[in-house]
């Protein structure tokens, strides 16, 4: 037997040997300072996301009103009565949430506009006022809702 054959194999099983528990934490380090950065991304597209479907669920709103309206003559409903009689107007045949899943608050008549009634999100947290994704998101302004 050659006198060199177990040397090779000494060094065959070192080079074989596993990652160190240094090297794995550094490793589980970096993935998680990537999936940080990553999920800190996706949350800010997931509100952006969210404030552009309540504005085009607004926008929906709008034309069920104006449904309601020319079956009513005119006439919107009042606060009291508030989307719900508009109801059937909707694709669904339901009341929309918004994206967050809170009601819309419908105020008619409106006075931040020339329209005969308002309707307001209040944004991610369901509180009125607030920043960011927790703003309100107004039926008069919603082109400047989303810019945040």
């Amino acid at each position: 037997m050659n006198s060199s054959t177990p040397s090779r194999l000494i060094r065959a099983a070192r080079s074989q040997q596993g990652m160190t528990l240094v090297e794995i934490m550094v490793v589980i380090a970096i993935l998680g300072t990537l999936m940080s950065v990553v999920a800190f991304s996706v949350v800010g597209r997931l509100n952006e996301a969210n404030c552009s479907t309540t504005v085009l669920t607004m926008k929906n709103a709008d034309q069920a009103l104006q449904l309601y309206s020319a079956k009513k003559k005119g006439k919107f409903p009042s606060t009291s009565d508030g989307l719900e009689a508009a109801a059937k107007y909707f694709g669904s045949g339901e009341v929309p949430l918004d994206a967050w899943g809170n009601e819309f608050q419908y105020n008619s008549p409106g006075s931040h506009s020339d329209k005969p009634y308002e309707i307001v999100s209040y944004g991610k947290d369901g509180v009125e006022g607030g920043d960011d994704a927790d703003s309100d998101i107004q039926s008069w302004a919603t082109d400047e809702a989303c810019d945040w």
